[in-house]
């Protein structure tokens, strides 16, 4: 799973709790459950009746008498409503493209191959490359103009020229001529242990 998935799964599920929890409260203290069932409220809760209010007229005349509280209050709302709007241009920009038409675009007889697929192809046949210790894969871009991200451990004895060059020979010519793409762009991120990646395109 890549990370951003994780991530908006991570939010959703932290905006849900927060939204259920601060329901849940209100709806107990609108239906005056508290004192129906003899139940103790949370400690410092300010909604325990139908009656009560979040901020009453004492502490709403307080607050809005102080200079900062306007302006602060705006610039709450607009940093959440960027974040947001940044959130939601994130979700719609992709950056994989899903499907890849296979035999150039458009495909021939509506036969596609998925980005994930094709990644774990060429993964692990340059997993299984002589001095290579593990092998990532992932494809991003456009369906027409996908480009291939490739980063290899090597082992401490590899020859990084040769590693690249039986790779550029191997998994990923036979990708290329699998999806029809031959001038699929790849930039491959070699690592030996011990030392810093280097990078090479």
């Amino acid at each position: 799973m890549t990370p951003r998935p994780v991530l908006n799964r991570s939010l959703l599920a932290l905006a849900g709790l927060v939204l259920l929890g601060g329901g849940l409260l209100i709806l107990f203290a609108g239906l005056d459950i508290y004192r129906r069932h003899d139940l103790v409220p949370p400690t410092g809760w300010p909604l325990t009746t139908p009656d009560d209010v979040l901020l009453g007229s004492a502490d709403r005349a307080r607050w809005s008498s102080q200079g900062w509280w306007w302006p602060g209050v705006i610039a709450a709302l607009a940093l959440v409503a960027l974040l947001a709007l940044w959130w939601l241009l994130t979700q719609l920009r992709r950056r994989h493209p899903g499907a890849l038409p296979v035999g150039g675009t458009p495909p021939q007889e509506g036969v596609e191959l998925r980005d994930s697929a094709l990644s774990d192809a060429i993964a692990t046949e340059a997993g299984a490359l002589p001095a290579v210790e593990h092998a990532a894969v992932r494809i991003t871009g456009r369906p027409a103009h996908p480009r291939t991200r490739v980063a290899l451990t090597l082992t401490p004895q590899a020859s990084p020229g040769t590693v690249l060059h039986v790779l550029c020979d191997g998994p990923l010519r036979t990708a290329r001529r699998s999806t029809g793409t031959p001038g699929m762009p790849t930039e491959v991120r070699l690592q030996v242990a011990g030392h810093k990646p280097h990078r090479a395109e």
